[in-house]
């Protein structure tokens, strides 16, 4: 669960849209001090306060401290990567998403000369992203100078030469009328002049939708209905083709499994006429091993390689031999080589050269909450790890000579960074950042709180779960005697998914103003194996609930926290974890739950089809249903809670913070919701990152915090409190 307004009559609540700034800020004015701003964004702090000098250490209380890491820098260093790709000069592309723009995806082109500026090849019409599966991914494509994108408005194709600045994307699919039919994670097809992608439908059903594999003519003379190539089944990724055009692999997944429970690997030949006429399962038919494989991809060779986890558990790299249909390990190690397919476009490793006797490929792997970037020869079966800052790495893509690595590091914020490679191919002889989501934040660094990876013990016997814990971090400023720092700490979504010891800023945003903050892996996470992932299997709800309270607990019993001002957010999945966690125990005094699950039942009725069935492998029982869903258990909370929604969230929709707000008002309980106007599952749009990060620091300081921020904040109403 990775993320036009009516009012209604028996609640107050707080609701965002851009023509409404003026009014709530007017409306609050009363109840903090006197502000300017005219938007949800309250502080004014927008220029760097004043700071006194290195040497006049402040003692303020934990919380209280003053920070040059405003909600205002945070919300502007949010720009997201949607992928990476290379033209036909070697130049690099990226898809970006803008807060400042309300979150517009747009790609952009590296500047031809290194003192040049970077160019957006989007026409400002345009935002490049699809709706498939709601959290998309491999929204475009680029072979040479021919790009293919879906763009937002309308989801249709577009295809636009990149030759041309002046270039006006031309459309290659049908207008249903709507944003009903979207495409994903696309190959071209230079055998017959086509674009091979993922096709999710939505016209029957908005959430049991069709998914298929389509071809898209691209000879531009007409635009006619996608042609479907594979089908059948209820969802598929990764169409790849060789590079002859004559066999497709892909990976296919049917209800109830998500794709990394089981899923199959299918390759298909390609007649003259352009059909499939016979196929052929790789992986994932044997119902003695359990499987989920990932990431296809043919050498220059034709041989075809892959990521599953049949053996160890892990996600590894394999291979497959066509005569025999046998599939061998290219190499074994307990580590992950690839992540759980949320979004489509995944690419964890490259060919750099296929020679007769051998494969030289890039790779990464996550092994105990760090990832690698290694040179693989597959004939010799072991990797050269190349040296580099980055801690953290997503996808690669191949340049000239190069790679080009998303990542970051404890101290560099998501980067996208061109490594040089020697003639051997086997050292990086060069690294330089291409890209960064935030390419200004090492001005703050004297504030950063550096991650630490901590082990502690879960309520099960000898087991341990893992979390990154952030201790208060500020040049200017120390805490008062004896204090102990209040503790937010953070339950990631999905819940299939890693919180990863990356900076970021919205958690120095709390570090440097005094908390301590923990971000939790509990069992069910991702990057440890899927033993560890299969933890969660019939118990969410119960044992992420367990290890938030196990870590928080042994972050008080390590003398690094005040056990009197624990506090829980989470969004998604993680917001109901949090929930759940204040629901059904007592460790915390405060929670903030964004666009996060109260009704299971509720849940399971109303999500997309990509997730209808996910929670049932969760959750178990109708029992189970009922009696891990906090809206039935009102009269268990005992303490307040700040609820955040987007009005057009699909994944979980609004009636269910609605619930729950009402629920706890009903009871007498602090509780505060506020919504936003045109925001999905997650919030892209800047001025709503920032008033949702400053409207949880005021909720948790006023209500359990002992201590006044030193920004200047404009409280919303808290009901059952002002």
């Amino acid at each position: 669960m990775a993320l036009s307004i009516s009012s209604i009559a028996t609640l107050t609540l707080t609701r965002f849209s851009s023509s409404s700034f003026n009014r709530i800020s007017k409306r609050f004015s009363s109840r903090a001090p006197t502000n300017t701003h005219n938007r949800p964004q309250m502080s004014s702090s927008s220029s760097s306060p004043t700071e006194p000098k290195q040497s006049e250490k402040i003692s303020a209380p934990y919380g209280s401290w003053k920070s040059q890491i405003t909600a205002d820098v945070v919300s502007g260093a949010s720009k997201r990567l949607g992928g990476t790709a290379v033209d036909s000069l070697g130049r690099l592309i990226w898809l970006e998403s803008r807060p400042s723009e309300s979150g517009r995806a747009v790609l952009v082109r590296e500047p031809d000369r290194p003192e040049g500026e970077p160019v957006d090849i989007t026409p400002k019409d345009y935002a490049v992203r699809t709706l498939a599966q709601e959290y998309g991914g491999g929204a475009f494509s680029v072979s040479g100078d021919t790009l293919i994108f879906s763009n937002y408005k309308d989801q249709r194709l577009y295809k636009q030469s990149l030759s041309s600045n002046d270039s006006s994307p031309v459309p290659l699919t049908p207008d249903y009328g709507g944003p009903v039919v979207s495409y994903a994670d696309g190959v071209f097809d230079a055998r017959f002049n086509r674009f091979v992608t993922v096709q999710e439908d939505r016209r029957q059903s908005s959430t049991n939708s069709t998914t298929t594999i389509v071809t898209v003519g691209l000879d531009g003379k007409d635009i006619r209905e996608p042609k479907v190539l594979v089908g059948g089944t209820d969802f598929y990724a990764f169409p790849r083709l060789d590079s002859k055009g004559e066999r497709l692999a892909w990976i296919e997944w049917c209800h109830p499994n998500m794709p990394w429970d089981q899923a199959q690997l299918w390759v298909g030949y390609i007649s003259e006429s352009g059909e499939v006429h016979k196929r052929i399962c790789v992986a994932g038919s044997d119902p003695t091993i359990k499987e989920s494989p990932i990431e296809p991809k043919w050498s220059s060779k034709g041989e075809l390689f892959f990521i599953t986890d049949r053996q160890s558990g892990y996600w590894n790299l394999y291979k497959w031999v066509e005569s025999n249909n046998e599939v061998l390990s290219v190499y074994s190690l307990d580590a992950e080589f690839s992540k759980p397919l949320w979004v489509f476009g995944i690419n964890s490793y490259e060919f750099i050269q296929s020679h007769e006797q051998k494969n030289v490929i890039a790779c990464s792997y996550r092994q105990n909450g760090r990832s690698y970037l290694g040179i693989l020869d597959d004939a010799q079966g072991s990797p050269t790890l190349l040296n580099i800052p980055f801690t953290d790495i997503d996808n690669i893509t191949l340049g000239i000579n190069c790679l080009y690595v998303e990542g970051a590091s404890e101290v560099d914020p998501l980067s996208v960074a061109k490594v040089t490679l020697d003639e051997d191919k086997s050292k990086a002889v060069d690294f330089k950042i291409i890209w960064s989501s935030s390419p200004d934040c090492l001005k703050y660094k004297s504030y950063f709180s550096l991650p630490e990876l901590i082990e502690f013990p879960t309520e099960v016997p000898g087991q341990i779960a893992f979390a990154y814990f952030y201790p208060p971090s500020n040049p200017n400023y120390q805490a008062t005697h004896d204090e102990k720092p209040p503790l937010l700490l953070k339950s990631h979504g999905g819940p299939t998914a890693e919180s990863r010891g990356i900076l970021n800023l919205s958690v120095q945003y709390w570090t440097s103003r005094g908390w301590a903050y923990v971000d939790v892996n509990y069992g069910g996470s991702t990057g440890y194996g899927r033993e560890y992932r299969e933890r969660l299997l019939k118990k969410w709800g119960i044992v992420d609930v367990d290890d938030c309270c196990s870590c928080a607990k042994y972050l008080v019993g390590s003398g690094k926290a005040d056990g009197e001002r624990l506090c829980i957010t989470g969004g998604s999945a993680g917001g109901y974890t949090t929930l759940a966690a204040l629901a059904f125990r007592d460790t915390f005094k405060a929670g903030a739950s964004l666009y996060g699950v109260a009704d299971l039942n509720m849940l399971r009725a109303e999500t997309h089809k990509f997730e209808s069935h996910y929670i049932d492998n969760l959750v178990g029982s109708e029992k189970d249903y009922y009696d891990r869903s906090p809206i039935n258990f009102a009269d268990k909370f005992s303490c307040p809670i700040i609820l955040f929604q987007g009005l057009e969230d699909k994944v979980v929709p609004p009636d269910q913070a609605r619930k729950i707000y009402k629920a706890l008002k009903e009871k007498g309980l602090p509780v505060a919701l506020v919504e936003y106007e045109g925001e999905q599952h997650g919030f892209r749009k800047a001025e709503n990152i920032k008033f949702t990060l400053e409207q949880q620091m005021v909720f948790f300081a006023r209500l359990v915090g002992r201590f006044k921020v030193a920004d200047e904040i404009n409280p919303i109403k808290i009901d059952n409190f002002d």
